[in-house]
């Protein structure tokens, strides 16, 4: 292969030497105790927090190129605006005004699918790579992760313009995966609730009065900077992204993995955030079985 020759995401490739600052996260000395040391550390932050983050994980070169790409491909995003409630649900006129699931927020944002993300982007290569899903696996303390069977989910690029944020709202997956390329000039800023709902009930009182603007103690804020890899309970613990000021886009990847093969997301939370489905979609929304958790979502 000649030097100019391009470099796709390869699904065996496992030197990410040329992508991650393996000075700090040696993945290639996986056993070693330096990396036993950053495993054990995010397992106990996710334990306590719900949510870890690996700083300056991408190599300084790289990011500047992923940066690069994302910017390329924001011009790709579709952009949704709709107001929803944290659960995206309808809303349901027999409960009371009051309850969380009757309050609807703006939601304005952008995704561009996976589908729409080539081969040898930095965020591809980086997904599709045995070493990262072996990372990932490792912190949330599972044997395997697996990629997303979803034809536009599992990758995807969040674009946030000025103006636009994420409300208040859950993940469908247990675990979710971030790294920033782009950070916005003002806001912008990941707030989450640690652990504020559990497979043991929904805990509307509490969740209603943090997105109500009564509770501001609970949600903590945390001030990510591009290229740190961020590992989040995101099913779990609500979460929002404040709004994004200035001039420049707010752009994140985000790695979607699931702890069993074949996961397809819903067909009307796909239509919301991407504005499309396919066939996959709509077969596995005939097939789907609820999740043994209960949660609304």
């Amino acid at each position: 292969m000649s030097e100019a020759a391009v470099v796709l995401a390869d699904a065996e490739r496992t030197d990410l030497s040329d992508l991650v600052d393996t000075e700090r996260y040696p993945l290639a000395d996986f056993a070693g105790s330096r990396m036993q040391d950053v495993i054990e550390r995010v397992r106990a932050d996710l334990d306590a927090d719900g949510c870890a983050v690996l700083r300056g994980f991408m190599r300084a070169d790289a990011l500047a190129r992923a940066r690069a790409e994302g910017r390329q491909l924001a011009q790709k995003t579709f952009y949704s605006s709709a107001r929803v409630n944290a659960w995206f649900t309808r809303d349901d006129p027999s409960l009371d005004e009051s309850d969380p699931r009757r309050i609807f927020m703006d939601r304005t944002s952008g995704f561009v699918t996976r589908d729409m993300i080539p081969a040898d982007m930095v965020i591809q290569q980086l997904y599709v790579s045995p070493a990262m899903k072996r990372l990932v696996a490792a912190c949330i303390g599972e044997a395997e992760v697996f990629e997303y069977a979803d034809p536009f989910a599992g990758l995807v690029q969040n674009v946030l313009p000025p103006g636009t944020c994420q409300p208040w709202h859950y993940d469908t997956n247990e675990y979710i995966v971030t790294m920033m390329t782009e950070k916005p000039d003002i806001g912008g800023e990941f707030q989450y609730c640690p652990n504020i709902r559990s497979a043991a009930g929904e805990n509307y009182g509490r969740v209603g009065a943090v997105i109500r603007g009564e509770d501001t103690d609970t949600p903590k804020t945390l001030r990510l900077e591009p290229g740190d890899l961020q590992l989040f309970k995101g099913r779990y613990s609500l979460h929002r992204v404040t709004e994004v000021g200035g001039e420049r886009q707010r752009h994140t990847a985000i790695f979607a993995y699931s702890q069993q093969p074949g996961v397809v997301g819903r067909l009307e939370r796909t239509r919301q955030l991407y504005g499309r489905v396919s066939e996959a979609h709509i077969r596995a929304e005939r097939e789907r079985v609820e999740r043994a958790d209960g949660l609304l979502d």
